[in-house]
């Protein structure tokens, strides 16, 4: 226990091995602004010329999406309740084989620079209006919130955060446009690799080893990867996580401007589809890494959970509170830890920042003033980035309203994944069925999202997996960080918690429904309203144009995909094969002697 009595506190070392990173992120913003010829043109600025190879845009893909919060939350998830959290490596599958096969083949032969330019060709002006309004709002959230969770999440000072994360992402974002977005990206997941590593090593070695993190999770009931309950109303079964998880993950993936954006930029189809697979791959990385994280952290506090007895004021906090733990006597390595997660903010708000300016452009400012210089470029990004920059400033002040504003962000992509795959799965929709589905779909999207924040699902159903302070030095409390930075307890109720007695079925079932079906809600009503209007109302009357659609062309394209992916491999798998076939001879050799 001495280890855990010990002050937590980055050191001189930590801030210069984070100040580096962000020094870093930074040089590349400006090598990409003079060093390689500028931006030339729009092209160049917001889709790097089209002329990207897979595997830079697979790290970008994989930098974009894996946030601070994915990197903070997934091990205090996993910790709370479990390794089932793990089984969404089964929706990241299902995820890319949709986004590669039916949406990416329409957006790639479309050329387009912004998603929603397909809602206008496909219905009209007033529906890609709608789309995109939802999308700045959106991701302006997305992007702000992110500063005020990390200064929550790691003790930083929140106005720091707020002004550094903002004028970092806005500096190298304006400056070097898309191609330093991704060059940092890559960069980027190299930081949170080690960080992740630096966790997991140290914490393998303090615990005595793989065996005894893994006995401790067992005991304690965390490795429980397989729960087939389908009632949608737990919080993580099995088909929550796949179904309810694949439709999130489509609504990043499959539509929103900020991951298209990436793929669209590659030099060729088969470029893109390969940035997806392989993206496929991070993924999966990155979740066995903050799944071991969460056992880690399991194994290290089974007996005396910092949450419940208040050394962390939010589950969030249990991370960084662990690498200051075991990493606190290596100089430098809790930085890097800090780095990682920090690398994680500005990778999410400058993948932000650059589509915010690429749909702007393509969808308000360029169908009115088609010629746009590239200083007008950065300067709509510093903008951008100077909302977020409000706008977390604002968000900082809301206190628990901010969960509001989270829970009502969270629903937006359901209903936005709904019409677009009607526009490019049901040939006879018309502009009035998307119109009516949208507005349906995020109605009730929003409806399910508010009731559950008013009336949250019933403790049994929320409680996480037991959590124990019997192994707690209280008398050592003092000599502790304070991490505790709000009040109330880590189960505190709900402001509008109703009685058990007095709810009512409408709580208790619709309210009560898993988040993670919030965007399957939402995709299905728009999808379903979409067609049944658009056939109530004759369809669409003029021919569609097939670029519109995914046809039976782009599906047997993929068979073209897959002869290219075999070409590519053959030689790694001939020098696989040659080098197996020389070991196995030496061996054979060295059995004769």
């Amino acid at each position: 226990m001495s280890a855990r009595q010990q002050t937590r506190t980055f050191a001189v070392w930590d801030y210069l091995v984070f100040a580096g990173m962000l020094s870093i992120s930074a040089a590349i913003g400006v090598y990409y602004a003079f060093c390689r010829g500028g931006q030339q043109t729009q092209k160049d600025f917001l889709m790097g010329g089209q002329k990207m190879t897979a595997l830079p845009v697979a790290l970008s893909l994989t930098s974009s999406f894996m946030s601070a919060i994915a990197i903070l939350g997934i091990p205090s998830e996993i910790y709370r309740f479990g390794a089932r959290f793990s089984m969404y490596g089964f929706s990241y599958i299902i995820m890319v084989v949709i986004t590669s096969e039916v949406f990416l083949p329409v957006f790639y032969k479309l050329g387009i620079t912004s998603t929603y330019e397909y809602l206008e060709l496909r219905f009209n002006k007033r529906i890609r209006l709608c789309g995109t309004a939802l999308f700045i709002l959106q991701t302006i959230s997305w992007g702000c919130l992110y500063s005020c969770f990390l200064s929550a999440a790691t003790g930083l000072n929140l106005w720091g955060t707020i002004i550094t994360t903002g004028v970092i992402c806005t500096f190298y974002s304006s400056m070097g446009g898309f191609k330093a977005v991704v060059w940092i990206h890559v960069f980027q997941v190299g930081i949170k690799v080690a960080g992740f590593f630096s966790v997991i090593i140290q914490g393998t070695v303090v615990q005595g080893g793989i065996n005894n993190i893994l006995n401790d999770s067992y005991h304690g009931g965390r490795l429980n990867f397989w729960d087939f309950n389908p009632n949608p109303l737990q919080r993580y079964t099995f088909w929550t996580i796949v179904i309810g998880g694949s439709i999130t993950w489509l609504t990043i993936f499959a539509i929103n401007p900020t991951q298209v954006q990436r793929y669209n930029a590659c030099k060729s189809r088969f470029h893109a589809k390969m940035s997806l697979y392989i993206n496929l791959i991070g993924c999966w990385g990155i979740l066995a890494c903050t799944t071991l994280c969460g056992l880690v952290l399991y194994s290290r506090y089974h007996d005396c959970d910092p949450w419940t007895s208040k050394k962390v004021s939010a589950p969030d906090q249990l991370l960084p509170y662990l690498a200051l733990d075991i990493l606190q006597d290596f100089p430098g390595l809790p930085g890097l830890f800090l780095a990682c997660v920090y690398s994680a903010t500005l990778s999410t708000v400058s993948a932000s920042v650059n589509a915010l300016a690429a749909v702007t452009i393509s969808d308000l400012i360029k169908p009115h003033f088609p010629s746009l210089s590239e200083k007008t470029l950065s300067q709509l990004c510093m903008l951008y980035g100077a909302l977020c920059i409000g706008m977390a400033a604002l968000a900082s002040l809301m206190g628990a309203l901010l969960q509001v504003v989270l829970s009502i962000f969270g629903i937006i992509g359901g209903p936005l994944l709904g019409l677009f795959s009607l526009g490019i799965l049901v040939p006879f929709a018309n502009s009035m069925g998307a119109f009516v589905g949208l507005t349906t779909g995020f109605a009730i999207s929003l409806w399910v999202g508010i009731g559950a924040q008013l009336y949250p699902p019933l403790p049994e159903r929320n409680l996480p997996l037991s959590l124990i302070t019997d192994g707690c030095n209280i008398t050592s409390f003092h000599h502790q960080t304070n991490w505790n930075t709000t009040t109330g307890t880590p189960f505190s109720p709900n402001a509008f918690q109703v009685h058990s007695a007095e709810r009512t079925p409408l709580m208790d079932n619709w309210y009560s429904l898993s988040f993670l079906y919030f965007s399957t809600v939402g995709m299905l009503v728009t999808l379903l309203v979409g067609v049944i209007v658009s056939l109530l109302t004759g369809g669409r009357k003029q021919s569609i144009d097939d670029r519109f659609l995914l046809t039976k062309e782009d599906f047997l394209s993929n068979f073209d995909f897959l002869k290219k992916s075999g070409e590519t491999c053959r030689p790694l798998l001939r020098i696989m094969y040659d080098k197996r076939h020389r070991i196995t001879r030496e061996i054979c050799c060295y059995q004769n002697i």
